[in-house]
């Protein structure tokens, strides 16, 4: 993660767990770091074109694995969220004003990685009259006619229920809409920063209403928080009843001592099995392991694109 400067939070951090509490990492989630020049590669375009990554600003773990096959998750809209998740590693302070030319940026990196399926996400704009929609789509658009043929996924908030906001990432007609429910609903006030349970259903319904099959949603759950199976299987089928496509499920792992601690590691095997259970519900594509975070490995889904004529 870069080296940011004293961020100016907005919310308390959470406490975590005394030190003589915490769990020990288990075997299963220790990484092995490789050994490629692919890694270099991929860090020295992003500084050279000055883009921000989920990989960096969320900790992601999987960072040095798909930095080192040249691929990453780009953050748009700036590295400062308006929101304090008690589990995002991104910092919290005052947005500072759209980069006009970063769609231009995005782009030319996709176009120099080769990307064919690229995730585009971004912090949350609480501080914008559409929640930074626009510079979604246009990210989309300016990527897409640079690159015929990509595959386009957007993470996205929840824009504050805005359904002009999601109508405008719509016309931008990504092939993967994913915006992550988190969690089960019992702990969602604890885990996310004005973000709801049925908030994030709803978005997800809406932009299913609005695209129906054109447009594939998908969302994700970190486990590990202290959610018990019933609840999550509760939360499977509410996400199956918004008619959400894809599910991603993984294993939450404490970012600072500043948030939420890891109540449980789940096993590879549960993992499996909760992901077979998830497969026999109806979701056309589920990855479901500890290390599996909202874009890794998206590549692997095999969906038409909607390439530049």
């Amino acid at each position: 993660m870069p080296a940011f400067s004293s961020p100016r939070t907005l919310s308390k951090p959470v406490p975590s767990a005394p030190p003589q509490d915490r769990l020990r990492l288990p075997e299963w989630l220790r990484i092995q770091l490789p050994t490629s020049n692919g890694f270099g590669k991929t860090r020295s375009l992003l500084e050279e074109l000055k883009l921000n990554t989920v990989c960096q600003s969320a900790r992601c773990p999987n960072h040095w694995e798909c930095w080192s096959k040249g691929t990453a998750t780009f953050m748009i809209g700036g590295e400062r969220c308006t929101r304090a998740c008690a589990f995002c590693a991104v910092i919290t302070a005052k947005p500072l004003p759209l980069e006009e030319d970063e769609p231009d940026r995005v782009a030319e990196a996709t176009r120099r990685m080769n990307l064919r399926h690229l995730v585009i996400t971004g912090v949350a704009r609480d501080d914008l009259p559409d929640g930074g929609a626009n510079h979604f789509r246009c990210t989309i658009e300016r990527v897409r006619a640079l690159n015929p043929g990509i595959i386009i996924e957007v993470l996205t908030s929840d824009f504050a229920g805005s359904a002009e906001a999601l109508e405008e990432i719509f016309l931008g007609r990504p092939e993967v809409f994913n915006h992550n429910i988190e969690t089960v609903r019992r702990l969602t006030p604890k885990v996310r920063s004005r973000a709801t349970y049925e908030g994030s259903l709803e978005v997800l319904r809406k932009m299913k209403g609005l695209a129906g099959s054109a447009i594939l949603t998908k969302s994700g759950l970190m486990l590990g928080l202290g959610e018990t199976e019933e609840e999550l299987f509760e939360t499977l089928q509410d996400l199956r009843a918004v008619g959400c496509d894809i599910l991603t499920l993984g294993q939450y792992l404490q970012p600072s001592l500043h948030h939420l601690p890891v109540v449980e590691y789940i096993s590879p095997q549960r993992f499996e099995a909760f992901g077979l259970r998830a497969k026999e519900m109806g979701f056309s594509h589920v990855s479901s392991a500890p290390m599996v975070r909202s874009s890794y490995h998206a590549d692997e889904l095999q969906i038409p694109s909607r390439a530049v004529k």
